[in-house]
């Protein structure tokens, strides 16, 4: 499978000075670290126990260790929704801990410390909990978390915050109350940690399936009042260090990639530009498991929707030219265009969507990156889109999945966290089926490897072929603010010159695209093979490149203009 890695490429040797005159320079984030007092933290402790803090945290540890496994590994004090003396006093009972915690809420399978802080998640039910104020019909999903570092992001262009509640400014005095990227959160600082309690909302009409902003208040006011130290150990601060941005020393003839920020001219929420931002959040592995692969828009390509912000002709047929109202790109209708699977790569983070994105420039973007693959697999040759799973999805890092279940736009996400002495990030991966992610044992608190595959490209949005065959990938950083999206464009040219073992060539503004490399013709067109005879065994159906004639089956039913990402 080697060979397949580097399908479509042709390497030249090239010296390490004239390469580097090229890109633009690649760059690390910016880290400030916390000042934790451990001895303030150990004085919180219900009963105020005798001796240093060290021996207060490993008697902590001994008796919710079996709740929260591995908390002794959290590098800040863990606040949780625990009755501290009443679990001290039920672990020397030899007594097991109760499901319901303080409150009302129930711990979830995700709880994640490590050198980098803590993560954490909690559900409460209002049908459990008279008096919660709240009447919603699904459980209320409540993340926190305590970062021993945090990431400094430039200012975000937009803010979207409310003042803090006269009532939980004075009961939590510095508190703040901050409305951020479809998250109400409340940050504030204890033992010199910052930590943020947050939970999703909608900003807007009320409905029965989304949990309005306006009701979350009490919910966040209820598990602020319960928390209260539950572990963690006592350790030197290690700041670290800045990520290794070698990149390899042969150029690519055929990789390039459009600079940081360029997007499809006009593809931009109200035509809006994109936002150039070097930075490269993490060294990952690339999360498609095999080169070539397509850094590029699925909405306003060929066959794109343009995100249902109208097109100018008709796509009713396998072919037929139109092109998005925002722009004059010239398009096709067919999934399968050469287009589509080729290079250069182009940003896309900030394009056309209904997503709150801080670091856009309006404020609304795309939240993270379209990733097309090696080939579009066509069920027919008069089938103008592409059979999903047929390419896995590797694991960028190690770390911990988590899926939150509760809202119906994530059914088809997988988050992979990330808590080590280096990194505090996460990943999303979107559009994988949720019925195979269950069959694989891919829920939330699993543990899972670097290159460990974890599923395959789909096209599933609410349903099954609600958008077209690519990977959704998108990068969230710890902040003051809790996790804000970040652009992960060079992340992933980063991590994909590292997987190809070359680097590539990138386009300035202002540049022409270079003409297609003689020979490295796109990898797509591919046909499944005809279904076996009635008669004949069952086989596993492989992909053919050159099939023989098939039977057709009819054109297939074209795409719903529902897709989010």
């Amino acid at each position: 499978m080697k060979f397949a890695l580097l399908a479509g490429l042709v390497l030249v040797a090239a010296s390490a000075a004239s390469a580097q005159d090229t890109p633009n320079e690649m760059l690390s984030p910016t880290i400030s670290m916390s000042e934790v007092d451990w001895d303030a933290a150990a004085a919180s402790v219900p009963g105020k126990p005798d001796g240093p803090a060290r021996e207060v945290f490993a008697r902590l540890n001994a008796a919710t260790t079996g709740q929260f496994p591995g908390i002794a590994e959290s590098a800040v004090p863990v606040l949780l929704p625990l009755d501290i003396a009443a679990t001290l006093k039920d672990k020397d009972a030899g007594k097991a801990p109760n499901e319901v915690l303080a409150g009302g809420f129930r711990a979830s399978k995700f709880f994640l410390p490590g050198p980098a802080g803590y993560d954490a998640t909690f559900f409460i039910k209002s049908s459990e909990v008279p008096g919660l104020g709240v009447r919603y019909p699904r459980p209320i999903e409540v993340e926190i978390a305590g970062a021993a570092f945090f990431y400094e992001l430039e200012a975000p262009s937009v803010v979207e915050s409310k003042e803090t509640p006269h009532a939980i400014e004075t009961e939590f005095p510095g508190m703040r109350r901050i409305l951020r990227e479809g998250r109400m959160r409340y940050a504030f600082t204890r033992f010199g940690v910052p930590y943020v309690v947050s939970i999703d909302c909608f900003d807007g009409r009320v409905s029965g399936r989304r949990l309005a902003c306006a009701d979350v208040d009490q919910v966040a006011v209820r598990f602020l009042r319960t928390l209260q130290v539950a572990g963690g150990t006592p350790q030197p601060p290690r700041k670290p260090p800045s990520i290794d941005l070698t990149r390899p020393q042969v150029v690519s003839l055929s990789f390039t990639y459009h600079s940081s920020g360029s997007l499809i001219p006009n593809s931009g929420y109200k035509l809006a530009s994109g936002r150039p931002d070097n930075h490269v959040y993490a060294r990952i592995r690339f999360p498609l498991a095999e080169a070539p692969a397509y850094a590029k828009s699925q909405s306003f390509m060929p066959w794109g929707d343009c995100y249902m912000k109208g097109k100018i002709g008709r796509t009713n047929y396998k072919g037929a030219p139109y092109r998005c109202r925002l722009n004059d790109k010239q398009l096709v209708f067919d999934e399968s265009a050469p287009e589509n699977f080729s290079y250069p790569w182009r940003d896309n983070f900030c394009e056309t969507r209904d997503l709150r994105v801080g670091q856009c420039p309006a404020g609304i973007g795309h939240q993270g990156q379209d990733i097309r693959t090696s080939t579009c697999v066509l069920r027919n040759e008069g089938a103008d889109r592409c059979q999903p799973y047929q390419h896995d999805i590797a694991a960028v890092r190690d770390g911990m999945i988590w899926r939150n279940s509760v809202q119906d736009f994530v059914y088809e996400a997988v988050y992979l966290v990330i808590n080590t002495a280096n990194d505090r990030v996460r990943f999303r991966y979107l559009h994988l089926d949720p019925k195979r992610m269950d069959a694989d044992g891919l829920e939330s608190g699993r543990r899972v490897a670097q290159g460990e595959i974890i599923g395959k490209v789909g096209n599933y949005n609410k349903k099954e072929n609600g958008t077209s065959y690519h990977l959704h990938f998108d990068v969230q950083v710890w902040t003051r603010d809790g996790w804000v999206w970040v652009n992960p464009y060079m992340t992933l040219v980063s991590a994909y010159e590292r997987l190809i073992g070359a680097r590539g060539t990138e386009i300035k503004d202002g540049e022409p695209e270079p003409a297609a490399v003689p020979g490295i013709p796109p990898q797509v067109g591919a046909l499944l093979p005809p279904p076996p005879a009635a008669t004949a065994p069952a086989v596993q159906q492989t992909v053919a490149v050159k099939p023989k004639p098939v039977r057709r089956y009819g054109r297939q039913k074209s795409r719903s203009d529902d897709e989010t990402n």
